[in-house]
């Protein structure tokens, strides 16, 4: 074998395999919504499948996914958000019904032997409100520039503050 190409599969596996980490997952309460966090590295142009499941009592429920068939029972009751490094999933109508382990888990497509996961355990009780600053703070370059572009125009006597 040419070693330009076994060096290359080798990038290729080790890009592959490191493309789809979850680095956490966090739940919070929207109104009556849970939302689920799925942060992740994405260091791959491959495409990253995904899976977000409960376990409660022991049996494992799909709830959303590029792989397995989401339980009848949760379809309706999901929404599902995707961006570069998050995947979001909001489940309507949470109760007590619903608490239990619930995981997120990521694979590159065409490695389904390989994959990456993360669960946070689930409690109504326990459940923070999801805070509005957050979602802000996740791309903070536009509010930068907002305050800087303000200076300048105080700056050019355009407002006054």
């Amino acid at each position: 074998m040419n070693p330009a190409i076994g060096i290359a599969l080798l990038l290729t596996v080790l890009q592959v395999s490191r493309g789809q980490k979850v680095t956490s997952l966090t739940a919070c309460l929207v109104d009556q919504s849970l939302r689920l966090d799925c942060r992740h590295e994405n260091t791959t142009s491959v495409p990253i499948q995904h899976e977000f499941s409960l376990t409660r009592e022991k049996k494992k429920h799909v709830l959303h996914g590029t792989w397995g068939v989401p339980e009848y029972t949760y379809r309706a009751r999901t929404n599902f958000t995707s961006r570069y490094n998050i995947k979001v999933l909001y489940l309507a109508n949470f109760t007590t019904k619903d608490e239990g382990t619930y995981t997120c888990e990521l694979r590159v497509s065409g490695q389904p032997t390989q994959s990456s996961h993360q669960n946070v355990s689930v409690l109504r009780d326990k459940l923070v409100k999801c805070e509005g600053i957050n979602l802000l703070a996740q791309n903070t370059s536009w509010l930068l520039l907002l305050l800087l572009s303000l200076s300048l125009l105080q700056a050019t006597d355009f407002i006054s503050l």
